[in-house]
């Protein structure tokens, strides 16, 4: 089991690799969606976007991401909260991922 807030959030972002995009075909952590994991008193609390207002996968990827980072050992609790600000850009993305939908 881990043992810290920094190591939990750590395990919550290793578990956030497993929540794939359905239209991209990339986790959200490789695609940039996931803006900061804290976690306090076995409570994750994840901020997050999507790639446009409106995306039609909104709810689908909190719900995911919420029970990902839940299925963490030591996690009671998870709680995402979806914002616009800053805008997604390509430029959040991992180099790899963007290298892989030819946006390098």
């Amino acid at each position: 089991m881990t043992t810290g807030n920094e190591t939990l959030a750590d395990a919550v972002e290793r578990a956030l690799t497993m929540v794939i995009d359905p239209e991209l075909g990339e986790s959200v952590i490789d695609l940039g969606l996931i803006y900061e994991i804290t976690v306090e008193d076995g409570v994750a609390y994840v901020e997050m976007t999507t790639t446009t207002r409106g995306c039609p996968a909104t709810a689908y990827l909190k719900e995911a991401v919420q029970s990902a980072a839940w299925s963490v050992p030591g996690i009671h609790y998870a709680e995402v909260k979806l914002t616009y600000e800053p805008s997604w850009s390509p430029g959040m993305m991992k180099d790899a991922a963007r290298s892989r939908l030819h946006l390098a």
